[in-house]
């Protein structure tokens, strides 16, 4: 069965805990709520999409064990198409820890992720897919770039968090650079990408000469795409929690692009999609409903 995007990555369960302020060290607190979802980049996009209706797979690793059952079956319910999943013996699928200060929205993340082979995608595997789109988080390098060779002409979007080895090795091979402020600042040494727009957007198409996106969080998102730059700012809203606020607007941004928008439209219906999130909680709990979000689009 062919689908329309594949997303290649980091699955993970996520353990959300809310507490007043972050706990000194050395000291204990409580808190009266705990959320549990999947979790992880693109399988976070990867739900989204299967949420939003779009024919979605998604190619990970995860142990054989209750956390990783769980975070297939997840996106099962949403209509993923995990045939790519590798659920692994004597893997452990990887677990963040999450504390959300309510009173900010902020949150600190603890990842438990465990050293192990790659996955490996083989052409066979991936017959008759055929995506329109290809997104990556840079977890998975081997993998991303099996699927990039297995299919040449599907559009790419990576969501480079920050620079590792993944991220770094394909920044300059895709359609789409969506890289966070961290990323930006990494790479090009600019401390802030919004007062020095110019010089980073700049020295980050020199590095890889691409369609460039840098999200800001609260200050919303810059781009160039060679021809043009310009800044769309964030939608005004209080934030209680920013849990996968980035995975949701690289989610969204897929979407647009299979829906063939222009890159200006593409990326305000990613950033309403991220804001609208932060002001519920959890991670996956808090992606919108699209039609909540193409009601609260500029043009709408």
């Amino acid at each position: 069965m062919s689908v329309s995007a594949l997303c290649v990555g980091h699955a993970a369960w996520d353990l959300c805990m809310f507490v007043g302020a972050y706990p000194a060290e050395n000291s204990k607190t409580e808190t009266k709520l705990l959320l549990e979802s999947g979790g992880g980049p693109a399988a976070n996009a990867a739900w989204l999409l299967g949420h939003w209706g779009v024919p979605t797979a998604f190619a990970a690793v995860v142990g054989q064990d209750d956390y990783g059952g769980k975070a297939v079956k997840e996106l099962e319910d949403a209509g993923v198409d995990c045939r790519l999943v590798e659920q692994r013996t004597g893997h452990a699928t990887p677990l963040s820890f999450i504390i959300i200060n309510r009173n900010t929205g902020s949150r600190t993340v603890v990842n438990r992720k465990l050293p192990g082979a790659g996955l490996r995608l083989t052409r066979p595997s991936l017959q008759g897919l055929d995506p329109q789109l290809l997104l990556f988080d840079g977890h998975e390098l081997d993998a991303s770039l099996a699927a990039m060779e297995a299919f040449p002409s599907a559009v790419t979007v990576l969501d480079a968090g920050s620079l590792r080895e993944g991220t770094a090795a394909l920044a300059p091979k895709v359609r789409y650079l969506i890289c966070s402020e961290r990323f930006a600042a990494q790479v090009t040494g600019e401390a802030d990408a919004l007062a020095d727009r110019l010089a980073c957007l700049r020295r980050l198409r020199e590095l890889y000469g691409n369609v460039v996106v840098v999200t800001l969080g609260a200050n919303g998102a810059i781009f160039d795409t060679g021809e043009c730059q310009g800044h769309l700012p964030a939608l005004s809203v209080e934030a209680r929690d920013t849990t996968a606020a980035g995975d949701i607007f690289h989610g969204a941004f897929a979407y647009a692009l299979l829906k063939h928008l222009t890159l200006q439209k593409a990326l305000q219906l990613a950033i309403v999609a991220a804001g609208l999130s932060v002001q519920r909680q959890g991670g996956r709990p808090s992606v919108p409903q699209l039609k909540t979000v193409l009601e609260r689009l500029p043009d709408a």
